[in-house]
């Protein structure tokens, strides 16, 4: 029988393969601790028991926050479910000001947190917050409410008795919307949203019972969160890391071997930029073999095999440079799927050309979140495109309200994983739902169009988002995600943003990868002092108007950049002095904010 609700997937793994390591993750020692299906189940119901137990009732909210990921998370998601309340998953790097909101408007009940501040936080945050009675800790801490301390078995009959009343239509979750403006917005999401979701992407994921599988995305996006019960429906043995442990020969790429694991572009680019610096380090035949190997991958297609010698140098590039790159990656990676972020066609195209599958989606908290995937089957995938419509979705290119090219439109969804709509929030709904002809569609604010790709499937192609359009002062409208994906394709750039709205011309702010700055001052004699200092010297300033030589003539001439200023300070997504983030949760440039903060720097390129 099809699971209808998110917690039939584990009593389903019971049935049909039980696993002694189900979820799990490292201790204090580094030694992996797991759960088994039967723990898990066990350790939920008794926590569900618990909540009742508490007062809360069928529709209370929960709270959930972790820095890292580990199985306490999914067992108290778990319990929220079975006892027909309603989980919400909180970011570990907004501020107590940002928690009060988030749990004033969800008006969530009790809140179970990790290690480190996050007890501290919501501990603050509480006398502001009402409704909130209590903060537990998944880790035993002296002083403070421990999770297992409010399990019970009093209540384990009226908690069945709600689990077989609950229907999938029902309120499961409310994720709340990073946002890179304003309050963020709570996306409720049914059963039957994520569900959708989950059943119809599961058998996608080139994935066995009993394989290993890594999980390190954010279990409070929703991304990782369908992943997991996508886990879980296939019986895998999840392990829980952080991405400061994936890497070397001790990280737990090496020690778990994973088949299979979800990420954002900005590790694949990492993990790019690392193995280029490694090879400008090499020396002699080494570096000649290494970056010849590279150069390989600039002709390299999908489901295309090079036959003759073509296939001969294939063959000799993998045995003595791309091998290394897997063995890297534990040796048993089968595919990798990325999304909350556009991925650029280089590391798509690098990855692939080494023998690591990798695979674009793309879709919205607001839609469970999938839309569409490229899939890992013949003809299933097109680099550059974010895949075919999942199954039971809709989308369709509007074109009725804005100025776009020919194909192009907003693009809306309709389907049964799209949300129930925002919490409490009616003006935020009229605004992203649509009717046309009778039917109420989701307004993504993205830009694409459908593109034909292998077999004549037709693959959606993103390429721009409607809010981020630059309107320079001669009324042409300029798009700036395609513009940044293609610059930071060179390995001397970590971050850009794409200026010029009301501006006679399009500028960027640049913020150097220092690591790789530093190789190219040592082979070009420039003596590193520290990255402010480089940012100013005429030889840097030259090899970067290099760069922007280099992929200027991919673009119209509206687009090109003819000014940048290179910037010293990494954005992030949180700092610890408090200062405004740089970037959302799920890494997204908050364009305002950059904006505002170096504005002295945009205004020095636009003449003061």
């Amino acid at each position: 029988m099809q699971p209808t609700r998110l917690f039939d997937y584990i009593y389903q793994q019971k049935n049909q393969h039980p696993l002694e390591k189900s979820l799990g993750r490292k201790d204090a020692k580094g030694n992996w601790v797991f759960y088994s299906t039967d723990e898990i189940i066990d350790m939920a119901e008794r926590a569900a028991s618990g909540l009742i137990d508490l007062g809360l009732q069928k529709g209370d909210r929960v709270a959930i926050a972790a820095y890292k990921n580990r199985p306490e998370w999914v067992i108290m998601d778990l319990a929220a479910q079975m006892a027909g309340m309603v989980s919400v998953p909180l970011y570990p790097t907004i501020s107590p000001r940002e928690y009060e909101y988030v749990l004033n408007n969800s008006e969530s009940k009790l809140a179970f947190c990790g290690a480190r501040d996050l007890y501290d936080k919501l501990i603050k945050a509480q006398p502001n917050v009402p409704t909130l009675q209590g903060v537990y800790t998944f880790d035993k801490q002296e002083g403070k409410p421990y999770w297992q301390s409010m399990f019970s078995e009093k209540n384990k009959d009226e908690v069945e008795k709600i689990k077989s009343g609950i229907k999938p239509g029902e309120l499961a979750t409310l994720i709340y919307t990073s946002g890179t403006t304003g309050n963020p917005k709570g996306v409720m999401l049914s059963h039957t949203n994520l569900g959708h979701v989950v059943k119809e992407t599961s058998d996608m994921m080139p994935i066995n019972a009993g394989d290993n599988v890594l999980s390190f995305l954010p279990l409070c996006h929703v991304f990782e969160r369908a992943a997991i019960y996508c886990y879980i429906n296939k019986n895998v043995s999840v392990h829980f890391t952080g991405t400061d442990n994936l890497g070397g020969p001790k990280g737990d790429m090496a020690d778990v071997k994973p088949v299979f694991f979800t990420t954002v572009p900005r590790l694949l680019e990492k993990v790019y930029e690392a193995i280029y610096n490694k090879g400008l380090q090499l020396t002699g035949t080494s570096k000649k073999l290494f970056f010849w190997a590279l150069g390989l991958t600039d002709k390299y297609e999908l489901d295309k095999k090079p036959g003759g010698i073509d296939g001969l140098r294939w063959k000799l590039a993998d045995k003595l440079i791309f091998s290394k790159w897997r063995a890297a990656l534990g040796g048993n990676i089968r595919g990798i799927v990325t999304g909350a972020a556009p991925c650029s066609f280089k590391i798509l195209q690098v990855f692939n050309a080494a023998g690591i599958p990798v695979r674009e989606g793309y879709g919205l908290t607001e839609t469970s979140p999938t839309l569409t995937v490229n899939t890992f089957d013949k003809n299933g995938a097109k680099l550059g495109t974010v895949g075919r419509i999942l199954s039971g979705v809709e989308i369709k290119i509007d074109r009725s309200d804005g100025d776009y090219r020919e194909g192009e439109g907003e693009i809306l969804a309709k389907g049964p994983n799209v949300m129930m709509g925002y919490y409490n929030n009616p003006e935020a709904n009229a605004k992203v739902f649509k009717e046309i002809d009778g039917e109420r569609w989701f307004c993504t604010g993205d830009i694409g169009k459908f593109v034909t790709g292998p077999g004549g499937n037709k693959f959606l192609k993103i390429t721009d988002r409607k809010k981020e359009l630059l309107k320079t002062s001669g009324g042409k409208y300029v798009a700036p995600a395609p513009i940044e994906n293609r610059f930071k394709e060179s390995f001397l750039i970590e971050q850009m943003m794409v200026v010029g709205d009301k501006k006679k011309f399009v500028s960027a702010l640049i913020v150097p990868s220092e690591p790789a700055l530093k190789s190219w001052c040592e082979e070009n004699g420039v003596e590193w002092s520290d990255l402010q200092s480089i940012c100013k010297h005429e030889k840097v300033c030259e090899c970067y108007q290099e760069i922007i030589n280099k992929y200027n003539p991919d673009f119209s001439h509206i687009e090109q950049i003819k000014k940048f200023a290179l910037i010293s300070k990494q954005w992030l997504p949180i700092h610890e002095d408090g200062a405004d983030a740089e970037l959302t949760p799920t890494l997204k440039l908050k364009r305002r904010v950059i904006t505002e903060k170096f504005k002295s720097d945009i205004d020095q390129m636009y003449g003061g």
